[in-house]
């Protein structure tokens, strides 16, 4: 049975699986949610989760009134280039004013966890960034974005500051989605950029050089931004 904390990610998983084994295959119609919750054994709520997870990352595409098929890139639109998902968080907040935060807060969270991360919270996000590189040349996407909120995670939690910590935590789902956002249109020359940035990140913290530490994460955001096309 799968656990039901982590029930969405189990989920996106076994159907990222799926696509890659070609048990669904490019451009086929996936079943309804009222079927596929019940041939996956997970309650609707989940799956749809789930669903909006791997549309983000570019692996299915939902088209009104006909339904959610795995995605086919090349044919993603007319001139043969991958587009973003739609932001799912339009109704609150803007893909660009997500990403202005994050630059105000994860730079200032960067700042003060410098000099209180352990060696072992280094180790872990100097693991993290190695499976996000090894994920990527596999191109498991859920794996790579999944080692990426670790790597944040590490050091949101080595804040000295416990409100700004309560504050990410209160917009964590709109923060994290910027990390997903721009994963269609990712090539690898920016993923190896994003690689180095996070081991410049990792340098400046194991230095205790807050400075430092908050211009490299602000940079490193700053970039994934340029990615999604925008100029916080």
């Amino acid at each position: 049975m799968l656990n039901k904390t982590l029930v969405p990610q189990s989920v996106a998983r076994e159907i990222q699986t799926m696509i890659q084994t070609g048990a669904l295959k490019a451009g086929e119609k996936i079943p309804s949610q009222r079927i596929f919750s019940q041939t996956l054994g997970v309650s609707r709520a989940s799956l749809r989760e789930a669903l909006l997870t791997l549309e983000t990352l570019g692996l299915l595409k939902t088209e009104m009134g006909r339904g959610t098929f795995v995605a086919t890139p090349s044919a993603d639109t007319p001139d043969g280039t991958t587009r973003m998902a739609p932001w799912r968080y339009s109704d609150s907040y803007s893909v660009f004013d997500v990403f202005q935060t994050r630059i105000l807060l994860e730079g200032e969270i960067a700042r003060l966890a410098a000099g209180r991360l352990t060696q072992l919270q280094l180790d872990r996000m100097e693991k993290a960034t190695q499976t996000m590189e090894d994920c990527w040349a596999r191109q498991d996407l859920l794996a790579n974005v999944e080692a990426d909120l670790e790597f944040h995670g590490i050091i949101v939690s080595a804040c000295s500051n416990a409100m700004l910590q309560a504050l990410y935590q209160t917009v964590r789902d709109q923060l994290t989605e910027t990390q997903r956002q721009p994963i269609p249109i990712t090539d690898p020359e920016r993923m190896r950029h994003s690689i180095a940035e996070h081991r410049r990140i990792i340098k400046a913290l194991s230095e205790n050089d807050r400075v430092e530490a908050r211009e490299q994460m602000e940079n490193h955001i700053r970039n994934t931004a340029r990615c999604a096309g925008l100029l916080p």
